[in-house]
């Protein structure tokens, strides 16, 4: 009896458990490119232009570019003599916004957002004249103030810049 009440459980459980497994089939890691994209596989990413006053500015959102596009797998990052398209961007602004300040000082700042702005065209690699797709990306983010404002500023930048990289890969990536 008590057999047949495991045996009966554990059927149970499988047969719960077996559409689960069965429902990945199919799944593909590479995503699907928008249509104005589709004969694109390769993108080359030179530095970007750095229009602040941000110290390596450029590199820190070549950087995050590259690596926003190499984590969702949709293209793959080529060099010169590889590449189907070219993606060309510019660190645009950065601007520094107060979210809270001191409770007796208004002008005292307690937290800040650092918002980022990058414009990025990707043109085509073997005409560079036909620009298949180009956007504006916007990276936001907020920090706290301390004795070290300069410290603070530096640290909060690879965030905002990230989450502006990651803009840029989205609109490469989704049907636009």
């Amino acid at each position: 009896m008590r057999a047949l009440f495991y045996s009966s459980v554990l059927w149970f459980f499988i047969t719960l458990a077996l559409p689960g497994l069965v429902s990945c089939a199919g799944y593909r890691l590479e995503g699907r490119r928008p249509q104005a994209l589709s004969h694109v596989k390769h993108i080359r990413v030179p530095l970007f232009e750095n229009k602040t006053l941000i110290p390596r500015g450029e590199a820190l959102a070549t950087n995050s570019v590259i690596d926003a596009i190499a984590s969702d797998g949709t293209y793959r990052i080529a060099n010169d003599s590889s590449a189907d398209a070219v993606l060309h961007g510019t660190v645009e602004s950065i601007t520094y916004d107060q979210v809270r300040a001191t409770r007796l000082d208004t002008l005292r700042s307690e937290e800040l957002e650092n918002t980022i702005t990058l414009r990025w065209e990707l043109r085509d690699a073997k005409n560079p004249l036909k620009v298949l797709a180009k956007g504006r990306a916007t990276g936001i983010s907020r920090f706290a103030v301390d004795s070290n404002l300069q410290t603070a500023r530096t640290s909060a930048l690879p965030d905002a810049m990230q989450r502006a990289a990651t803009q840029v890969a989205g609109r490469l990536t989704d049907d636009y």
